[in-house]
């Protein structure tokens, strides 16, 4: 009987924190520290290895160098293991998850992200359970053998989500993270109840692995008051290709001539300008108000029910296709990789 393998990526975070006692700040520690608080790893009958990427940082410098880095280590072992685990900051592991499920196409293997609010030093850290459960879940296989969710997750607080439906909910409640538009792949208790009709299961195409992105994007975020000298800069950096413009409720927008000019403009330019709701439950509807109405006749892309994490980064990948304006906006505004609702 062959043995499960499983591949830990540490990368760093909270989890693998332990306070300075010259700075009392918290610094990353290496992975051996991490398996020293967690003992019960050694009652798995998995193989379970172990990859730190360098240097370990706190999520927060984040980069997309940093995800092709992450992506060319799971490449390179991907059909050496049955399972990987990505132990990862909280602040933007919803970004970087939300990344690899774009950057890898036909996964068919679980790639489970998962870390803590407190240090695994801690007496009461929440990273022992996420990191036991999250292998368990990346070691977990169907009857035929095949993964049980072939998928790219986050695992926090009992629960598994879809990585590219997942945003940080909370800065301190060890539920940190909400998939406010799409149900849980697995809720966690006695048992783990994966939850079948919603995991998505591929097709039988070869795993393709995509490592460019396109970083001449930006996110504009509508408030109040908000100046046109600051839409029109944004709007006018060079080599600017994608805007993710975060709008009110269903999609709205003030409707002053100078906005719409701006708009306007930017899509004249062939840059996509990609629209999501700020709220943090529902859907993008636009034409049903005046103040979206306007935006979509000019051609701004409607979002859906992407999140926010989804949107800048599935932005990044299809902009780096090579792909022309109207290919980009088809891509961008129907569902690629089970990111969004499609109507």
């Amino acid at each position: 009987m062959n043995t499960t393998k499983i591949l830990l990526i540490y990368t760093g975070g909270t989890i693998g924190m332990v306070k300075d006692k010259k700075t009392n700040t918290l610094v990353p520690v290496e992975i051996s520290e991490i398996f020293k608080h967690v003992p019960e790893l050694k009652l798995f009958n998995y193989q379970i290895d172990t990859i730190s990427l360098k240097p370990l940082i706190d999520s927060s410098n984040t980069t997309p160098d940093f995800w092709k880095n992450m992506l060319k280590t799971i490449k390179q072992n991907y059909f050496l293991y049955d399972g990987f685990v990505i132990l990862h900051g909280t602040d933007t592991m919803a970004y970087s998850a939300s990344a690899m499920s774009f950057m890898i196409e036909n996964i068919d293997k679980p790639i489970i992200f998962t870390g803590s609010q407190l240090p695994i030093s801690e007496i009461r850290t929440d990273g022992r359970e996420n990191l036991l459960t999250a292998i368990s879940i990346a070691a977990s296989k169907l009857p035929n053998g095949e993964a049980t969710v072939p998928e790219v997750c986050i695992y926090f607080e009992n629960k598994l989500f879809r990585a590219n439906r997942t945003s940080k909910y909370s800065t301190d409640q060890f539920k940190a993270f909400k998939s406010p538009n799409y149900p849980l792949l697995a809720n966690v208790g006695i048992d783990i109840a994966f939850n079948f009709p919603y995991i998505y299961y591929p097709s039988k195409h070869e795993v393709l692995f995509h490592e460019e992105l396109n970083q001449n994007v930006a996110i504009i975020k509508l408030f109040p008051g908000i100046q046109q000298n600051v839409i029109d800069s944004i709007m006018s950096i060079e080599g600017i290709k994608g805007i993710v413009l975060e709008t009110y409720g269903a999609g709205n927008a003030p409707t002053n001539d100078w906005f719409l000019r701006s708009i306007k403009k930017a899509i004249e330019k062939e840059i996509c300008v990609l629209n999501v709701t700020q709220c943090l439950i529902g859907s993008i509807k636009m034409g049903i108000y005046e103040t979206s109405r306007e935006m979509l006749q000019l051609g701004v892309i409607d979002g859906k029910d992407m999140t926010t994490e989804a949107a800048v980064t599935k932005m990044m990948y299809v902009l780096s296709k090579g792909f022309n304006y109207q290919e980009s906006r088809y891509y961008l505004q129907h569902s690629i990789r089970g990111e969004m609702t499609e109507d």
